[in-house]
């Protein structure tokens, strides 16, 4: 597999699953990180166990705090001097029926999984288009192609970072700027542990679909790949991947098979 060294990376996420895996496989490839998640302590943990600890810096984010960004991204490059390649990873899930979840439920998953995402994107961009180079990779979902019951509100957020990166690729090919789109199916993570539920609390349990999905380890190095290979967009995980070819060629299929499957 191809691998990526000697750039400045920031990943966003980065206290645990996705993104604490891929902190760990690119600082092993003597990349510099930058850090950020809400969870400060538990950052600077991850930060300790990769292997070029003193090539890591760790700077606190919330997504849902929009005016913040343009600060951070100045934080940022006065740290490391430059960015290469953003990695917009963080993010929350849902599970909960459309009819029992709270409007706010549907705001906070915009916000966090959409708005934020794109609030930090349009921070770097100028930095990138100064430079005429740049890599923007965004970890979307599967349910970013297609839809699955109890993830209404989260498949409509990463749906619409579909359309939102598809035209900023579009937009910035003259300046060099490169677009990649990660669509993960089951992985090993707590991302179904923390996804929010009808009010807004978390559901503390994990998936059976989830417990069972692609070791993180095994993900972070296919997305990596992906990565180097400047892929506009990849799609990685077990027999869940096959949905993006039936919404494609066979919708009303796909449209039964989610019903009869375990997604939850």
């Amino acid at each position: 597999m191809k691998s990526i060294s000697g750039k400045v990376i920031w990943i966003t996420g980065a206290s645990s699953g996705i993104g604490e895996a891929l902190a760990y496989e690119l600082s092993a490839m003597g990349n510099t990180l930058i850090l950020s998640a809400r969870n400060e302590e538990r950052m600077k943990e991850v930060a300790a166990r990769c292997e070029n600890p003193s090539k890591i810096h760790v700077i606190p984010m919330d997504l849902a705090n929009f005016n913040t960004m343009s600060a951070l991204v100045s934080q940022a490059i006065a740290a490391t001097g430059h960015i290469d390649i953003l990695i917009n990873n963080a993010g929350v899930s849902q599970r909960s029926l459309i009819a029992d979840t709270h409007f706010d439920v549907y705001k906070k998953l915009i916000d966090i999984n959409y708005l934020g995402t794109v609030a930090l994107t349009k921070a770097v961009l100028p930095y990138f288009i100064a430079r005429k180079k740049g890599h923007f990779v965004t970890i979307t979902s599967l349910m970013g192609r297609f839809g699955s019951p109890f993830r209404s509100g989260y498949c409509g957020a990463k749906h619409g970072l579909h359309g939102f990166f598809d035209v900023l690729r579009m937009e910035h090919e003259k300046d060099h700027l490169q677009v990649t789109l990660v669509c993960p199916g089951f992985i090993k993570t707590n991302v179904a542990v923390n996804a929010l539920t009808a009010d807004g609390s978390p559901q503390k349990v994990n998936d059976h679909a989830t417990s069972k999905g692609m070791d993180v380890d095994i993900f972070a190095k296919k997305l990596i790949h992906a990565v180097a290979r400047k892929k506009h967009e990849v799609h990685i995980g077990g027999k869940e991947v096959a949905g993006i070819y039936l919404k494609r060629f066979f919708p009303r299929w796909l449209h039964h098979v989610v019903q009869r499957s375990e997604v939850v």
